[in-house]
């Protein structure tokens, strides 16, 4: 892979709306305020996006559920991003995999994708994704409560993707399990934890 390869760097983000997003977290605080936490950490993650694609050159991609197509690209011009897609139907794995097929249909040569759920995100670790997937070919930020919030690919690889028990604790798990199968070496960075539920608050209190 030439280190000249476009990267494209995906945030995956739900619209904040009371009731339609953070119902596990929403459970314990309310859905009014689990939608603001919701809308600041999406403004964090995009904050340091714009960051990365600034020292990086990356394209910006935000994907969107919960919004129709004009009102999200409308959302993403606001946010700064280079352009804004729907994610489309389907389970977590079936959304990921349609965004990594779309950036690399589109050129690019490395795609990073993260979801919007991490207050300590920085742009470092973004930087480090991108630097790990020239050697590797697969990166992964593991997560805190066995998942992962970070997953970069340098091919479309739908195994990696496909089966995962997603939202359990055993993801991260299975999906090492399927990259040693594909006989891939995972760069892994450094343990984010996710903002999910109303007791991973306790630190920002």
């Amino acid at each position: 892979m030439s280190a000249a390869a476009p990267l494209e760097l995906v945030v995956m983000a739900r619209w904040p709306a009371p009731g339609r997003c953070k119902s596990r977290l929403a459970a314990g605080i309310g859905a009014g305020r689990a939608a603001a936490i919701q809308g600041r950490l999406i403004q964090h993650t995009l904050a340091t996006a714009r960051l990365s694609r600034r020292r990086l050159g990356c394209r910006l991609v935000l994907a969107v559920q919960g919004l129709g197509p004009r009102a999200c690209r409308r959302w993403g011009a606001e946010l700064g991003c280079d352009v804004a897609v729907p994610q489309g139907g389907g389970g977590l794995g079936t959304r990921l995999q349609r965004q990594l097929q779309r950036a690399l249909a589109a050129g690019a040569g490395r795609v990073v994708l993260i979801g919007s759920d991490l207050p300590t995100l920085e742009s470092a670790d973004l930087e480090a994704a991108f630097a790990g997937l020239g050697p590797s070919g697969l990166v992964l930020g593991p997560a805190g409560d066995g998942g992962y919030w970070l997953i970069g690919l340098d091919h479309s690889r739908p195994a990696l993707l496909a089966g995962i028990p997603w939202g359990s604790g055993a993801v991260l798990e299975c999906t090492l399990a399927v990259a040693r199968r594909l006989e891939l070496s995972p760069v892994l960075l450094a343990v984010r934890h996710d903002l999910d539920r109303a007791a991973d608050l306790r630190p920002w209190r």
